[in-house]
């Protein structure tokens, strides 16, 4: 059974990336599951899909352990746990990456010796992305002939127009082509065997009486703690040249509350907790905030 992992932001296309190869596994005449699986549920934050193809009945569910390929669109996902990139990996599972660094460049930050495949982000721009990813992933599957992988496409944009589908079948083409190199490089896992199912460890919780029945805080704060600034992949700045200082515009539109009013009446952002939904943009009426892409941000911190 081919079984195939993706990792991306939300609104990286990696949900329909996983549809476009579970169709094309399904025309090619395999048993097909396909389905994402979202943390919180907005542009950003880091997502799976997954895709199990077989030519036989599919009796697994849920989420997929021991893939054979892991698609990563978003190189910036890796150091993040939990993002889970590299949870469940094997000595097989081959990574496709969308990365500016070489493959040799990831083998040794990530100390592993799996075959390491690169897909150049300029030839899988947003919102051609999942297409590209798809591509890769079904010429290093060589499970699917090319045309299928088209077709498809085609069948899944159905509603879109077709210069929209014609970009998104070239970049697919581009992406196969490149790739073949490498065809059949993913190797198909077996199947769980219900024999050896190991049932989890669970706990038995007595029910208490209803007068005694409460929820109960053993720490408080506990989301200050959690980095959703690490989901930002715009970064909003403020120009206090042009900052009009009216201080409540920007911080009662932003939803997170990430924008926190010091010295009277200047707002400032807490980058930790930011999460670059960009509302406080468009809501400036000054235009003093100002977007940069979150990679030149942190280029310029560190120089």
């Amino acid at each position: 059974m081919f079984t195939i992992r993706f990792h991306g932001r939300g609104g990286q296309g990696m949900k329909t990336a996983s549809h476009f190869l579970g169709n094309a596994f399904f025309l090619a005449g395999y048993e097909v599951q396909d389905a994402p699986r979202y943390g919180a549920e907005r542009r950003g934050a880091p997502m799976t899909s997954y895709v199990r193809a077989d030519h036989q009945e599919i009796y697994e569910r849920g989420i997929l352990s021991n893939p054979g390929l892991v698609v990563v669109a978003d190189d910036s996902l890796i150091p993040i746990a939990a993002a889970g990139v590299m949870k469940d990996i094997t000595a097989n599972t081959v990574l496709l990456i969308v990365s500016h660094e070489e493959s040799t460049t990831w083998q040794h930050r990530l100390n592993i010796q799996n075959p390491v495949k690169i897909i150049k982000p300029l030839a899988a721009i947003i919102p051609l992305i999942s297409a590209a990813c798809a591509g890769a992933a079904a010429c290093l599957t060589g499970g699917i002939d090319c045309q299928y992988l088209l077709d498809a496409i085609r069948e899944e944009l159905s509603g879109h127009n077709d210069e929209l589908i014609a970009l998104n079948i070239d970049a697919a083409s581009q992406a196969y082509e490149a790739m073949q190199s490498d065809q059949c490089i993913v190797k198909q896992t077996g199947s769980v065997a219900a024999t050896n199912y190991q049932k989890p460890d669970w706990i038995d919780l007595p029910l208490e009486s209803a007068d005694i029945s409460a929820p109960v805080i053993h720490a408080t704060q506990t989301s200050v703690k959690v980095r959703t600034g690490l989901w930002r992949v715009q970064r909003p700045i403020i120009n206090y040249d042009h900052c009009n200082h009216c201080w409540w515009i920007c911080s009662n539109s932003c939803p997170d509350s990430v924008i926190n009013i010091e010295q009277g009446k200047i707002p400032v952002i807490d980058y930790d907790h930011c999460k670059g939904c960009m509302i406080c943009v468009a809501q400036c009426p000054a235009h003093a905030i100002e977007t940069i892409a979150e990679a030149d941000a942190q280029k310029e911190e560190q120089s």
